[in-house]
Formats: structure tokens, sequence, C-alpha cells
């Protein structure tokens, strides 16, 4: 579960590019992404976090409850964990981990949702 940060430090959150959760950079270094840390890599890497994260994105949702949340299955959150997410992440995933998605089979969808179904 990922924890909801104080106000101030908001001016320094940053978005998964692969599953737009938010967080603190500190969180990601700590932690690294809740949801895709086996892919991202992004523990206690400040280079990994930098590429792999953004702090351009638009809007913020709160899940509680994945499963049964309509707002979180039209985001495709619903198999991740609660947290705060971002509607529309700027942005594209490194090229290994487009390259590492592929050879899972699992189609990359940029979150900045200008890949509509």
């Amino acid at each position: 579960m990922s924890t909801i940060p104080s106000q101030a430090k908001s001016k320094q959150l940053r978005a998964c590019l692969l599953c737009s959760i938010i967080q603190h950079p500190m969180d990601f270094r700590k932690n690294g992404c809740p949801n895709c840390e086996e892919i991202m890599q992004m523990k206690g890497s400040p280079d990994r976090i930098g590429v792999c994260t953004t702090t351009y994105y638009d809007g913020i949702i709160a899940v509680i409850d994945t499963e049964t949340s309509w707002v979180a299955r039209w985001q495709r959150t619903s198999k991740y964990v609660r947290g705060m997410y971002a509607v529309r992440v700027k942005g594209r995933v490194p090229e290994d981990v487009e390259a590492e998605l592929e050879s899972r089979g699992i189609k990359y969808r940029p979150r900045d949702q200008t890949d509509q179904d």
C-alpha cells in the first residue's frame, strides 16, 4: 500500500511512467514502485527514478478499493495497490522497459491518454 504524502512534500511528488502511482522520490528510492518494481527497478537508484518517473502529470485520483472502483478500471489501475494515481502522465518509459514489456508479451500503453482503447 502506498502512503499519502504530506502537503509540505506535494511539490516534490513524482508519478511512475508505467503505472502512474504518485509518490515522493524518497519513497521510490526506499521501496521502489509498489506496482511495477520488478520491471522498473527504481529501488535505491536516483538515476533510475529520474528516467522512470516524472513531475509532469495532470489530476490525482485516490484509489481506496481497487477491485470495485469504476475509476480504477477506467484508469487501468484496478490490479494495482491502493494509493494516489495521476489521471494523465506526460512521458514514456525508457526503451529498456519497453523492450522488457514486449518480451513478456505485455502491450505498453503510455499514461498520457494518447493510446485510447
